[in-house]
């Protein structure tokens, strides 16, 4: 449904350093940089948009797709190396549906970001 999305950050370098190791498991990768806006995505698609200034006054909810449940446990494994904050380890999710597995983490500015994988395991 959204073809991309973009927020402001406190720290645009700090935050392309961690969005690119945090993402990489999930095949995202910036896709595009210009005076201070950096997109990311999969396949040179920008996505995911960000540029310096004040973060929202609520923090966001970003849930990245993974193609499966390893690069979920992956994300979520480069995502606390890169300094994200743990909110919730790999794992089953059952009250949203039974092939729910995701993970959370707490970005630099404090927004959840998640890595979620919607099908079974084969």
């Amino acid at each position: 449904m959204l073809d991309h999305i973009g927020f402001k950050v406190r720290n645009v370098e700090a935050s392309r350093r961690f969005y690119a190791a945090a993402l990489a498991p999930l095949g995202v990768e910036t896709a595009m940089e210009w005076a201070g806006h950096v997109g990311m995505g999969r396949k040179g698609k920008p996505q995911l948009w960000f540029s310096q200034g004040d973060p929202p006054a609520s923090p966001l909810h970003l849930a990245f797709t993974a193609r499966n449940r390893a690069e979920v446990d992956a994300f979520y494994a480069a995502a606390l190396k890169a300094g994200a904050r743990d909110n919730g380890a790999p794992g089953l999710r059952p009250h949203y549906h039974p092939n729910y597995y995701g993970a959370f983490a707490i970005d630099p500015d404090g927004h959840n970001i998640e890595a979620v994988c919607h099908r079974p395991e084969p």
